[in-house]
């Protein structure tokens, strides 16, 4: 288990993380959601000892991070912008990784076989390619078998069929009971990726809530109508004391009304729809409207 408490760090006059406080449990994906600058990475290197905190803490199993005996069978994790030595072959890489933490021998080929690159051990990292590197930035993570995984970025790199092997991974990784905190730029991805989610902005948090819930209480639901008549039609839901606006399109976006109130009313008033359909918000739409919500290409 991975916990924060009133986790504090200032640079200069910038407070990049403010008295940050929640809690990752095993059996599930948690994403670590935030804008640029909202203190993402500064969080994840405080946890793993890269950094120090001016008040608070930032612990894994009860325990700091330089606590942990030998840590790699603890936690494994994956950060942007530490990368191995690209003379290296990527066998060896991990060996000399696993060495430092007296990882058996065997166990590095087992994680290149989990991340797709037994074939390309004997290869030298600098050889590799953006998301091969990735791969084996998870293998690095996977060696002691840890029980917690602190990701930042991992997708990077992937192309599209890339992505969705991690998704599958890091789903499996959860099944098997481990805590899984992914930091991620693509919200999309991470709407059919993680089971949690933990949002910050200006080093505060937002929210700290299960995906479903954070979709529900943040997006927008909306019942879009066609009609060859929408403006009579539109006077008619507002007379009904619904909300309802003209969209550009030439539809009607209707608020607080469900798509069976709207059809009822339009055939009490004789109107042909051609289109009556729920629409609702996706998490990135949601993400987008709590962490900047004057921001007009946000719904």
């Amino acid at each position: 288990m991975i916990e924060v408490q009133d986790l504090t760090r200032q640079f200069g006059r910038t407070v990049a993380v403010d008295k940050l406080t929640f809690a990752i449990r095993p059996g599930q994906v948690t994403a670590f959601l935030g804008p640029n600058g909202a203190g993402k990475s500064t969080t994840m290197r405080i946890l793993l000892g890269l950094a120090r905190a001016d008040n608070g803490f930032a612990r894994i199993d009860g325990l700091a991070y330089s606590q942990l005996r030998q840590p790699l069978t603890h936690v494994g994790a994956m950060l942007e912008g530490f990368g191995p030595n690209r003379g290296l072959k990527a066998f060896n890489h991990l060996l000399w990784v696993a060495q430092t933490n007296r990882i058996e021998r065997h166990r590095v080929m087992e994680v290149l076989e989990l991340v797709g690159l037994a074939g390309v051990g004997h290869r030298r990292v600098g050889e590799f390619s953006l998301g091969m590197g990735q791969r084996l930035g998870l293998a690095v993570a996977l060696l002691g078998d840890p029980a917690v995984l602190v990701l930042d970025e991992p997708s990077n790199g992937l192309d599209p069929e890339g992505i969705r092997w991690l998704r599958q991974f890091l789903r499996r990784l959860a099944a098997d009971g481990r805590t899984v905190f992914v930091s991620s730029h693509l919200v999309a991805e991470m709407a059919v990726t993680a089971d949690h989610l933990i949002v910050i902005n200006q080093g505060r948090l937002l929210a700290d809530t299960s995906t479903a819930e954070f979709i529900k209480r943040n997006a927008r639901t909306f019942v879009r109508v066609r009609t060859q008549e929408p403006e009579r039609f539109r006077r008619q839901l507002s007379a009904a004391g619904i909300v309802a606006v003209l969209a550009q399109d030439g539809s009607i976006e209707v608020s607080g009304a469900s798509a069976a109130e709207v059809n009822r009313l339009a055939a009490a008033n004789h109107i042909l729809l051609d289109e009556l359909s729920t629409e609702s918000a996706s998490l990135e739409e949601a993400f987008l409207r709590l962490t900047n919500p004057t921001n007009e290409s946000a719904p």
